[in-house]
C-alpha cells in the first residue's frame, strides 16, 4: 500500500466541479444550485477576507474548507469563522479534514485572527479531537 500525499492549497475556478459536488452533498438546509454556486465561487476566489482552500490527495480534490476573517469588537481584533468543510466519503478519517483546518488556522492567524469559530451538528467529535472546545449555542433564522 502506498502512502497518499495530501496538499492544501487555495481553491481556483478550475476546482468548481469537485467542490460543487462536495457542497451539494454536504448541504442540508438548502439545495446547492449550480449557477449560484458558480457565481459564489468567483466572488469567493476574488475576496480578500475569504479563505477557500482545497485538499488535493494524489492529484485529485478530496475536500474543501470555506471561511472568512473579519474584525470583531469582542476579540479586540480579527476573528475567523468556518462556514463549510467537506471531505470526500472515501477520504474521511485519513486526516484530510484536520489538514484543511490546520491550514485554515494558519492563514487566519496570518490575517490577524485571534480565534477560529464554527457551528456544527454532525462533527463535534472531530472538532474536539483537533483541539476545539464548545463555546456557545448556535441560532439561525432563514430569510
Amino acid at each position: 500500500m502506498t502512502a497518499r500525499q495530501t496538499i492544501i492549497r487555495a481553491a481556483t475556478l478550475m476546482d468548481e466541479p469537485t467542490v460543487y459536488s462536495l457542497a451539494a452533498e454536504m448541504a442540508t438546509s438548502f439545495a446547492v444550485e449550480r449557477e449560484s454556486f458558480r457565481r459564489s465561487l468567483g466572488e469567493l476566489v476574488a475576496a480578500d477576507n475569504a479563505l477557500l482552500l482545497v485538499a488535493e490527495t494524489d492529484g485529485k480534490v478530496s475536500g474543501y474548507v470555506l471561511g472568512f476573517t473579519h474584525p470583531a469588537f469582542y476579540a479586540n481584533g480579527r476573528v475567523a469563522w468556518v462556514e463549510e468543510i467537506a471531505v470526500q466519503a472515501g477520504q474521511r478519517r485519513q486526516r484530510v479534514g484536520a489538514l484543511l483546518m490546520e491550514e485554515f488556522e494558519r492563514r487566519a492567524l496570518d490575517a490577524g485572527a485571534r480565534l477560529v469559530a464554527l457551528a456544527t451538528r454532525r462533527a463535534a467529535d472531530f472538532y474536539l479531537a483537533i483541539g476545539y472546545e464548545e463555546s456557545a449555542t448556535y441560532f439561525r433564522k432563514l430569510l
